[in-house]
């Protein structure tokens, strides 16, 4: 152990002196392959391969194709003689009461379900009931110590429900250095609400949706809570998570809070601040829901270039190899291809093994994970990151490859997360290489870290990277790359129609990006150097435990 925060501590000194005198010769790495990528792109969003959704012959495809690909590339399997790792998953589909009672201030008051509220459960019991819970209105419902915030302080929630505000603290301020101002921490996200509430052992959370807040409206919450979920398979059935979590609208909210005598902007204001503390709104909640379930397995594929002098340390590319399946008729189609997510994705990423392949060997070991289920929640990440294969104390650097830009070269690279650690260095570095700035996501309130495979790399402590060629094309301007993605976001975005297509495609802003991808993990590889986390960012933590712990 004193071995390890030895070594560790010393690479301040070291990042600065190693990356002064790196040798790396990026002319010596070929380029990837833009026809390669459109035929892995054709080959796995046709109709053949049924939307690639996890327990489906799509699944057996799939990840039949990927295993076949990485053999024929010379890429070894990655966990010991195999190519994948199980993940088993439960199918958990909820029949939900169609009113939820709250009984208080002399009036009962039913919340109507998709209406008014949605609700569900991840722990693996087949009824759950909450009856007679005290309600308690804890802010953000977020525990930080390096902010020196306790949105539970003083208040024992054991057994109640809990009302909590989405995003955190800091959107609204001008203020960068108070929870990020606008740039939505991890303690703004809803999946971190849910994870406290646990942690201190509420019986039900319910956020107050709001549109600008959430990033998104009210239909997508109904949407998403709704019917059959997947979730990771635990040893506990998940019975520590609470056991009701959900969500009501902000109109529900303002009358509570009216009724039992407060005004819920002024509280909002008040959850602002340090002398915030939780307290009853006077009401009880009743609520059950009953549960089935159907158990299997889902898997995550993984490859391995093994690295020629310090092999035991690891630079890992994902992307998921998941979609949405066959669902609703749209237009006479029913098949959910995901071309675009994530069939580009797993094509670049195969692409920069390819390359890597034919190109002089590289001193760290490349891992390629193409992992299962993130249509679900990010499960097959989250599998890899709570059972790594690699340790994640010798793992370098992460590098995400999720919906790629398929409108063409772009002026700019846009980097979702800018301001977490060093790699975003790296990225500035490989982007002037090809005559590009960076630039961070125009919407940081949205929280867009937290949305893809990336963010449980960075939930243990690993640096992540995810970027895009966004904003700008070189020849077409900005207009033309906004209108294409308002297109894309209204007519292709999680429908049959993101398919393939010669005619909007153009495959040369997945080559660029590919390449750019290519050059930072080629960096890495051949580096001594370790990004870091940057003081402020909530993962840092995570990654100096790693490391003590190992």
């Amino acid at each position: 152990m004193n071995t390890v925060i030895m070594k560790y501590s010393l690479f301040p000194v070291l990042a600065v002196l190693l990356t002064a005198c790196s040798t790396v010769d990026s002319e010596k790495v070929t380029s990837v392959d833009g026809q390669y990528i459109t035929r892995v792109v054709q080959d796995i969003s046709t109709d053949e391969f049924l939307g690639r959704k996890p327990f489906t012959e799509g699944e057996t495809k799939t990840v039949s194709y990927l295993e076949n690909e990485l053999k024929s590339l010379g890429v070894e399997p990655g966990n010991g003689d195999s190519y994948r790792q199980s993940v088993p998953l439960v199918a958990i589909s909820p029949t939900p009461d169609e009113t939820m009672l709250l009984k208080g201030h002399g009036q009962n008051i039913d919340l109507k379900l998709k209406d008014d509220f949605v609700a569900y459960s991840e722990q693996e019991e087949e009824d759950l009931v909450v009856e007679e819970s005290e309600v308690i209105f804890c802010g953000f419902g977020i525990t930080a110590p390096e902010y020196e915030w306790n949105d539970f302080e003083g208040m024992d929630v054991e057994g109640k429900t809990i009302v909590v505000l989405v995003n955190d603290p800091g959107f609204g301020s001008d203020n960068e250095d108070f929870f990020k101002g606008n740039t939505m921490t991890y303690y703004g996200r809803w999946t971190y609400k849910y994870e406290e509430a646990a942690r201190q052992g509420a019986a039900a959370v319910l956020i107050v949706h709001e549109t600008t807040s959430a990033g998104y409206p009210w239909f997508v919450v109904e949407n998403s809570w709704s019917g059959t979920k997947l979730n990771l398979r635990t040893e506990n059935g998940n019975r520590d998570k609470a056991a009701i979590q959900g969500w009501i609208t902000l109109d529900v909210a303002q009358d509570l809070f009216e009724k039992a005598g407060f005004d819920l902007g002024a509280e909002i204001r008040k959850a602002r601040t340090t002398d915030f503390k939780p307290f009853s709104l006077g009401y009880t909640m009743d609520y059950h829901l009953s549960n089935s379930f159907e158990y299997d397995q889902s898997d995550n594929v993984v490859g391995l270039i093994p690295g020629k002098s310090r092999p035991d340390e690891y630079i890992i590319y994902s992307s998921h190899w998941d979609h949405l399946g066959v669902g609703q008729v749209v237009d006479g189609d029913s098949i959910y291809n995901g071309a675009v997510d994530n069939a580009s994705g797993v094509a670049c990423m195969l692409s920069i093994a390819k390359a890597m392949k034919e190109s002089p060997a590289l001193d760290r070991s490349i891992v390629f994970l193409f992992v299962t289920a993130e249509e679900q929640g990010l499960l097959g990440s989250q599998y890899y990151g709570e059972n790594p294969i690699y340790p994640v104390d010798m793992t370098v650097a992460n590098l995400n490859m999720d919906a790629m830009n398929i409108f063409g070269p772009m002026k700019y690279l846009t980097l979702t997360g800018m301001g977490h650690s060093d790699m975003d260095n790296y990225a500035r570095d490989a982007a002037a290489k090809q005559g590009r700035e960076v630039l961070a996501n125009p919407e940081p309130e949205k929280g867009y870290f937290f949305r893809s495979d990336h963010f449980n790399f960075a939930k243990v402590g690993i640096p992540a990277l995810y970027a895009e060629g966004d904003v700008e094309h070189i020849e077409k301007g900005r207009e033309f790359v906004s209108e294409m993605k308002e297109d894309h976001l209204s007519n292709y975005y999680h429908q049959p129609a993101d398919e393939y297509d010669a005619n909007r495609w153009d495959v040369s802003g997945l080559v660029q990006d590919s390449d750019l991808y290519l050059d930072i993990g080629s960096r890495l590889a051949n580096e001594s150097t370790w990004p870091e986390w940057k003081d402020g960012s909530e993962f840092k933590a995570a990654r100096e435990a790693s490391r003590l712990k190992n």
